[in-house]
């Protein structure tokens, strides 16, 4: 049993993960309502929410954006593209690669659920001050890429 930090001590590495990861499951717990409200699944949400802020992307760009991989993407694209969410065309650059885009109803669904999740995670960070949750939104970005370059390079 490891002892209680003690004031001024520092904070190791796998103490900061072990409470990212905590708050993490926390935070999808915490916005399940909203995605429960909407009818989407998290996976649903997270394409259509890359799909309004990015525009229309492959299947491989939205599998790297969103975290999934490219055969969850293009089951998650076949049902919303069932609910007229989505649609799919082909590239004019590249004939064998097709786009994802949404349709009018998609970007009306995805703009209503995306404000209420943006209203939810706002009142959630309401007593952090808006200098703090800059930081900490730069820190994690930091954090994000020197961990996504340090996989590339063990994965070479």
């Amino acid at each position: 049993m490891q002892k209680p930090r003690q004031p001024g001590e520092d904070v190791r590495g796998s103490d900061v993960w072990l409470v990212m990861t905590k708050a993490y499951h926390s935070l999808l717990a915490y916005t399940a309502r909203t995605l429960r409200e909407s009818g989407l699944s998290d996976s649903e949400f997270r394409l259509l929410e890359a799909l309004l802020h990015k525009g229309a992307q492959s299947i491989h760009g939205l599998s790297e954006r969103v975290f999934l991989s490219p055969g969850s993407v293009s089951v998650a694209v076949d049902r919303l593209l069932h609910q007229g969410f989505v649609s799919r065309t082909e590239s004019v650059e590249d004939r064998r690669m097709k786009l994802v885009a949404l349709t009018p109803e998609g970007k009306k669904l995805i703009v209503r659920v995306f404000r209420a999740h943006r209203e939810q995670m706002d009142t959630l960070l309401a007593e952090v001050p808006a200098k703090e949750r800059k930081r900490l939104a730069e820190t994690l970005k930091t954090l994000g890429k020197r961990a996504a370059r340090e996989s590339a390079t063990h994965a070479e």
